[in-house]
């Protein structure tokens, strides 16, 4: 069985940056297909709202001139790599603010890869046992090294999910549309946070 380091190596081998992976989508949206064993209308559909909702938060999503010093003046070298899908709602409304942040810094990069062309790392990342994305390992690339992982949501929406299934059991269509409200409303600065506090910068 291949150690993670191997299984990291060929991830990262196989893995397309940010710009690359918002072209796939554009190809994916004129195909009518998404990535990912599975292909359905539903999830091409979901690839599509995904493109348009991840184009829209490239532009809109906002880093205080503050936090950017902080995050450019990182001497880290690191890279983001992130199993993901693009049907995944989740994953377009978190993404566009790891790549945001990103950019910020020459030593850092974001490289992506599908979760089921990957199932062994995958497997190796998963949340109550079930391959929950998007998952983003941040790597030391000299020695390829997890420091550690984030996702599929971000904190606070991880707990609302967490408190709602323990009161109710499965996710309903109505807090579904609450969990997209809440994104909306939030703009990506709880992944934000999120990536602050654990990279330890000063939000």
């Amino acid at each position: 069985m291949p150690s993670q380091k191997d299984l990291l190596q060929t991830a990262l081998a196989d893995a397309l940056d940010y710009e690359s992976y918002m072209t796939l989508m554009s190809s994916l949206v004129s195909d009518g297909k998404s990535t990912g064993i599975e292909q359905s209308e539903a999830l091409s559909n979901y690839t599509m709202l995904n493109q348009k909702r991840m184009q829209r938060l490239n532009k809109t999503l906002k880093i205080s001139e503050e936090i950017s010093d902080r995050i450019a003046a990182d001497p880290r070298v690191l890279v983001f790599l992130v199993l993901t899908e693009s049907w995944c709602g989740d994953a377009a409304q978190s993404l566009p603010m790891w790549a945001k942040a990103a950019a910020l810094n020459s030593n850092w990069s974001v490289l992506l890869v599908s979760r089921d062309t990957h199932p062994a790392l995958m497997d190796a990342y998963l949340t109550a046992g079930a391959r929950s994305i998007p998952k983003v390992l941040v790597i030391e690339p000299a020695t390829h090294r997890v420091l550690f992982d984030w996702g599929p949501r971000p904190s606070t929406l991880t707990q609302m999910v967490l408190d709602f299934k323990a009161a109710h059991g499965l996710l309903t269509a109505d807090f579904k549309k609450d969990l997209q409200q809440w994104y909306n409303k939030d703009k990506g600065q709880t992944t934000l946070t999120d990536m602050c506090s654990l990279l330890e910068i000063k939000h």
